[in-house]
């Protein structure tokens, strides 16, 4: 069981909504920051000073030693750089004794005169009769007997499942709502649709007399005038969207809607299908197709060329019969083919001879 002074922390914990130890840490670890940043500013400091202002050139007089000098002909000192960090280091090591040493006492004093309950006398504490506001008309529950540690248990897996379903299921309406909004902006135009009697039934047409643009493509669906022919009420406007569901139009009468547009579908798609039996594909030119090819033989040498530097390859020559390993030369490759041309010729008339012959 909890001692006084631990009741009294976990009191104060719960009223402060944070441990009263923190509040210490935090200031102790803020002056630790700031005497990091003055030991740093101090070293660039006398970093940055020149060593003979530091009195390393009249130590070196003293001990009758000459200082080095660089190329620009300035005096060198190798040991001012390893005395300033060491003397800096142990200037940190003091102040931060000192640091510790006086917030050790302001600790102590604040947990015992100003983070904590005040004590009557001998008595003890006034831990066991203070009231949090939250704890107001609390209503404690009888004991139960039966409640074991396993029950418990179960209890809290049941409390942790149930507050990780109450977020997936916020975050699954808060989808929901943006997906029906999103859906919602593309039946409903941007401002009132203006009704106009009208006699056709094209979407297309009834489209543009609404006067809807480009960001609702449906709102012929529910704001022209076949639709309200056919009963279809338009959706409310942003502004009046508490409007009752059951004043709402039903899912069938959408439907009905959109097949009463099929014919007319229909009939775009047969008045179009002899254009399509007499139109031919554009073809290409003889002058496009060297060009395209060209193009093509560029494209495919660039890419070698890049994959073969890569691969550390020269391709000052050119690509072809570049290989990893032994390198073919572009003349030797053309010598071949011109080889192989000249005993395909040669086959030929060879062939050509025996037909004569037989």
């Amino acid at each position: 069981m909890a001692n006084t002074k631990q009741q009294e922390n976990m009191l104060l914990t719960e009223h402060f909504t944070w441990p009263p130890i923190s509040l210490i840490d935090d200031i102790i670890n803020a002056v630790n920051e700031v005497l990091y940043r003055c030991t740093d500013t101090f070293e660039s400091g006398l970093s940055a000073a020149d060593p003979s202002l530091l009195g390393f050139a009249d130590r070196y007089a003293a001990e009758n030693r000459v200082p080095e000098k660089d190329e620009d002909g300035s005096e060198v000192y190798p040991e001012a750089k390893l005395e300033i960090e060491e003397g800096v280091l142990k200037l940190e090591t003091l102040m931060e004794n000192a640091v510790d040493k006086n917030f050790d006492k302001l600790e102590i004093w604040t947990l015992r005169n100003v983070l904590c309950l005040p004590r009557e006398g001998d008595a003890g504490g006034v831990g066991e009769w203070v009231r949090l506001g939250h704890y107001e008309n609390l209503q404690i529950p009888p004991k139960d007997n039966t409640l074991t540690l396993e029950s418990l248990y179960a209890l809290r897996r049941k409390l942790a499942e149930t507050t990780k379903l109450h977020a997936a299921l916020l975050a699954e309406k808060t989808r929901n709502a943006a997906q029906i909004a999103k859906l919602r902006s593309l039946l409903q135009p941007a401002m009132a649709p203006k009704r106009e009697p009208c006699s056709s039934t094209s979407p297309a047409k009834s489209h543009d007399q609404n006067g809807t643009n480009g960001d609702t493509p449906f709102a012929f669906l529910t704001h022209s005038s076949a639709a309200q022919s056919l009963g279809v009420q338009p959706l409310p406007q942003t502004s009046t969207s508490s409007v009752p569901p059951e004043s709402r139009t039903p899912l069938t009468t959408h439907t009905t809607f959109t097949t009463s547009q099929l014919p007319y579908l229909s009939q775009l798609l047969a008045s179009l299908k002899p254009h399509l039996a007499t139109t031919a594909l554009p073809s290409r030119s003889e002058g496009e197709k060297e060009e395209l090819a060209r193009e093509r033989r560029i494209y495919v040498e660039s890419q070698s060329k890049r994959i073969l530097e890569r691969r550390g390859v020269d391709t000052t020559g050119g690509v072809e019969g570049a290989v990893e390993g032994s390198r073919v030369r572009a003349e030797e490759v053309r010598g071949l083919e011109s080889i192989v041309a000249g005993m395909q010729r040669g086959r030929g008339e060879e062939e050509g001879d025996a037909m004569d012959t037989s």
